[in-house]
């Protein structure tokens, strides 16, 4: 029995060249009956892996796109992210697709390296117990050597970004003779990028008896062009939530100016404390410069943008998933294909530039059925650029007055006699009290002194605890961006080489070798720099530590 899906939607299907009136579109406005996977005619196999990824009923874009891609139909699909559209067209890909031949059957476009990833990763859980079939996604920044050597083996599907794709096809390492499926992700956004011309070569590629599917989240007029040019009476399915935003994410602007918007932007993080944040600017250079300023104020903070080295753009992301970096400062487009469902926080430290990247950066938070919170600073003028979003969204953003130091000191105090309560509730405190009676006996103090002292020391450790300090100064050390620059007292004079160096830091600190970034030898001494996170780690590792028998001492490096 079908389910009724509980939001509101628009759903406009255009009619194919079939009909008398071509190209009329039918917009409908209804709660959407959704299809179960298991009415699906989906072969078994793929329907383990949908039900132990804990899919039970297909959004509205799956219940559209799949059973038409499983036609054999060429589709253009419009939804906005986090609609499912990965699966929409994974699961026919994959009903298609067959695993006793080994050459390439499927071919993926996305935009980032992020999203191809992440598109791959998808589709592998899908196909998790199926037999045979090899996922591989090419991008660049990995070696291409590594990609040669694995798509020697006969690979599937291949998910790639166009440039990484194009380079593959130029040097004859991926063939298209047996291509019967293109999929490209996010069209919008290759565009943006620059794609088109690399996207147009590919497809000229890939033999004309295929099918073509589209994913976007807008369709521009040279979407449309790609669309007419290579695809055959497509259906057209677009499926746009009346409520762009979600109830569960609490919206608040406010008014700042822009010398102060740092400022703002640490008493909210400090204020509403959340376990994962997002911070978006409109430029990479804003996205240093945050970066940098959070940083320095004691912060752990990364920068996410297209021009950073692709083992930058790793190491930021790893941080980020498992909770080392608290803060992630992005672009729009480097942020694509973010996917971590605990970032609590969403700051518009610059309003977007455009209304759906508003709709995109916020939908980062509040998954999963948690609650977010997104903060947009603006001032003057950008008022107006608001009112267009609440319009757009359908929404409402409510205004915020700026927390006072006081209101972050008072909060952070809430927090902690909390966590007293807590221990008063749950821990035998006996003899903790026999303790403090003995001191206040044998000396002038109150418990109330007492009491009040504690929760000094506390309030000013509290941002230590929180992980916001480390104890050292790593502000002004000299490093690349996102990492600290140490400086170890022995050097080419003592024997050392730059593997007794990596293997100390590496080994003493439990940190991945591969993390470790420049070490710079001198006679007397080294520099090696290393991710800020493990920054305070491997400083208290390489305490009493010796290197070729010769005591050492390490400290972050004063750059003057």
């Amino acid at each position: 029995m079908p389910v009724l899906f509980q939001m509101e939607y628009t759903i406009c299907i255009s009619r194919n060249q079939e009909t008398s009136e071509l190209g009329k579109e039918i917009k409908t406005v209804f709660y959407m009956e959704t299809i179960r996977f298991d009415e699906l005619e989906v072969n078994p196999q793929i329907l383990k892996g949908i039900k132990e990824m804990g899919f039970e009923e297909a959004t509205p874009i799956q219940s559209q796109a799949i059973p038409a891609m499983m036609e054999g139909r060429d589709i253009i699909g419009q939804a906005q992210t986090g609609t499912g559209k990965t699966a929409a067209f994974g699961i026919p890909i994959l009903q298609k697709v067959d695993s006793h031949d080994k050459a390439t059957q499927v071919l993926v476009l996305s935009p980032t390296r992020e999203l191809a990833i992440q598109v791959a990763d998808e589709i592998r859980k899908l196909s998790k117990y199926m037999h045979g079939i090899k996922i591989l996604p090419v991008y660049g920044g990995q070696d291409i050597s590594k990609q040669i050597r694995s798509l020697k083996g006969g690979t599937q599907i291949i998910i790639g970004t166009p440039g990484r794709v194009m380079d593959h096809l130029r040097r004859k390492t991926i063939r298209c003779d047996f291509v019967n499926t293109v999929v490209l992700d996010e069209a919008d956004e290759m565009l943006n990028m620059g794609f088109r011309e690399d996207i147009e070569t590919i497809l000229e590629y890939v033999p004309e008896e295929r099918q073509t599917v589209l994913f976007s989240a807008t369709m521009p007029k040279p979407i449309l062009e790609i669309t007419k040019k290579y695809q055959h009476n497509a259906k057209n399915i677009k499926v746009v939530k009346k409520e762009l935003t979600v109830p569960s994410i609490e919206q608040y602007y406010y008014d700042v100016k822009r010398k102060d918007k740092t400022e703002v932007l640490t008493r909210l993080l400090d204020y509403y404390d959340p376990k994962l944040s997002l911070v978006f600017c409109n430029t990479k250079r804003m996205v240093d410069e945050i970066t940098s300023e959070l940083q320095g104020r004691g912060y752990f903070a990364e920068g996410l943008h297209g021009d950073m080295k692709q083992s930058q753009r790793d190491r930021v992301m790893n941080s980020f998933r498992n909770g080392k970096a608290e803060i992630l400062v992005a672009t729009d487009v480097a942020a694509r294909g973010i996917d971590v469902d605990d970032v609590e926080a969403v700051f518009n430290y610059d309003v977007p530039q455009d209304d759906e990247y508003y709709v995109h950066r916020i939908g980062r938070t509040g998954r999963a059925g948690r609650t977010g919170r997104a903060f947009t600073f603006i001032k003057g003028k950008e008022v107006y650029k608001l009112k267009e979003i609440q319009r757009y969204c359908k929404t409402k953003i409510l205004a915020r007055p700026i927390p006072s130091a006081e209101d972050v000191a008072h909060i952070k105090a809430e927090k902690i006699l909390d966590r007293i309560g807590q221990v008063i509730d749950e821990e035998d405190l006996t003899d903790t009290i026999n303790m403090l009676e003995n001191v206040i006996n044998e000396s002038d103090y109150t418990a109330m002194d007492i009491a009040a002292a504690f929760l000094q020391q506390a309030l000013g450790r509290g941002e230590e605890e929180d992980g916001h300090t480390s104890g050292f100064d790593f502000s002004n050390t000299g490093a690349e961006a996102g990492m600290v620059r140490l400086f170890i007292n022995i050097g080419k004079k003592q024997n050392v080489r730059p593997g007794d160096i990596l293997g100390a830091v590496a080994g003493e600190s439990g940190m991945p070798g591969e993390l470790v970034g420049a070490i710079d030898m001198f006679d007397k001494y080294t520099f090696v720099e290393v991710p800020r996170e493990y920054g305070a780690e491997v400083l208290q590792a390489m305490r009493n530590v010796k290197i070729k028998g010769k005591s050492i001492n390490v400290e972050p490096a004063n750059q003057k």
